[in-house]
């Protein structure tokens, strides 16, 4: 794909700032979390609201600049490319387009700067893949809605100044019955019960949440009571699209790594990449990043053109996925005993690249997403 003007700066906006801003402070930043100040900073850059329209704060770009930027924030660390993926799509894209005008004033400036972030609460303990079997339950009393329920691995859910709840309102009327609410998170019934100890993301914080009675006002209803499902799942091709540029972003940086390291790194008296094992490996690397990136760039440009794309972005998350924890694994191999020291990049690549087969729908559902598009071809 040859890019356009403004996707090439957007890009290299993106990879300067993860260059400046993110890669010297990865290693503190892993341990101990990244500050809520480097999100006023991705704001204050363009990278909170990529696709939202300028007059709200946003860059007014399209979904392919979102995915480029997406790449290279992942290429610096995926857990912030995480947290960043969750503020744009979906809380900024379901307020775009569901949102009313009231709810956007409320909730654009602050979103797309950076000075609040927004997080998505759909998975609950009980389901993973399955949002239908959804129990977080919305009672309506007059003005307000009352919920209670459990949600986890809600990434950004203790720094998050807004949350996009999806709760059931209605429970006789099947996916009909439930609604999306967005509302801010100091109400006193949202509850963060813990911040989850993880293999990799370690710079977002990703927490398990309870509702205690809390008190959301109806104008708080996201789109129509009964439509909450429809919202909530009508951005999982984007979703699905932007783990596959986070999976492409993770590998690269691992490729990068070891083609460095290769070029250095001697034995038996030559540079390890003159030897044919090493140089090989590094060939197949760089060819399936490039494939998982076209596949990406593909199912982004179908995203933009309005037509559907369900198919294609699952086969871009399924391959992609996958690629980048073959390509990290094999640029640790090229890095020898090193590699599994704390010490080198591609250990914590490795470990933030695993989650991408499970998230936005695990592999095994991309499959049968895929299958039964097959089928219905």
């Amino acid at each position: 794909m040859i890019l356009n003007e403004e996707q090439r700066m957007i890009q290299d906006t993106a990879r300067r700032f993860a260059q400046a801003e993110i890669l010297p402070n990865i290693k503190e930043w892993d341990r101990t979390g990244a500050p809520d100040e480097l999100f006023r900073k991705m704001g204050q850059a363009g990278l909170m609201g990529i696709c939202i329209d300028p007059e709200w704060g946003g860059a007014g770009a399209d979904f392919v600049s979102y995915v480029l930027a997406m790449e290279e924030i992942s290429a610096a660390d995926g857990g912030i490319a995480n947290l960043m993926a969750a503020n744009n799509s979906p809380v900024l894209a379901a307020l775009r387009e569901h949102g009313t005008a009231a709810q956007k004033r409320r909730f654009f400036p602050k979103l797309t700067t950076g000075e609040m972030i927004g997080c998505i609460a759909l998975t609950e303990p009980h389901t993973g893949s399955d949002a239908a079997a959804i129990r977080t339950r919305a009672e309506r009393r007059g003005d307000y809605f009352v919920l209670n329920g459990h949600k986890s691995f809600i990434t950004a859910g203790r720094r998050a100044g807004v949350v996009m709840i999806v709760a059931v309102t209605d429970p006789d009327a099947g996916k009909r019955g439930i609604s999306t609410f967005l509302t801010p998170t100091d109400n006193p019934g949202y509850k963060v019960l813990r911040e989850e100890a993880k293999l990799g993301h370690r710079t977002n914080d990703t927490c398990a949440i309870a509702f205690e009675d809390m008190m959301v006002p109806a104008t708080d209803l996201l789109g129509a009571e009964g439509r909450g499902l429809g919202i909530a799942l009508a951005n999982l091709s984007a979703g699905r699209i932007g783990v596959a540029a986070q999976a492409v972003g993770g590998a690269r940086a691992a490729f990068e790594a070891a083609l460095n390291y290769a070029q250095e790194r001697e034995a038996f008296g030559k540079p390890i990449i003159e030897h044919q094992a090493v140089a090989f490996r590094l060939a197949d690397m760089a060819t399936k990043i490039e494939v998982g990136r076209q596949m990406y760039l593909h199912a982004a440009q179908i995203h933009d053109s309005g037509a559907p794309s369900l198919k294609e972005a699952s086969m871009a998350k399924l391959f992609a996925s996958d690629m980048a924890e073959t390509v990290a694994s094999d640029a640790l191999q090229t890095f020898g005993g090193y590699g599994y020291l704390e010490d080198f990049p591609v250990a914590k690549i490795l470990r933030d690249v695993r989650v991408y087969r499970i998230y936005e729908g695990t592999n095994d559902i991309q499959k049968i997403v895929i299958s039964r598009a097959l089928a219905s071809s």
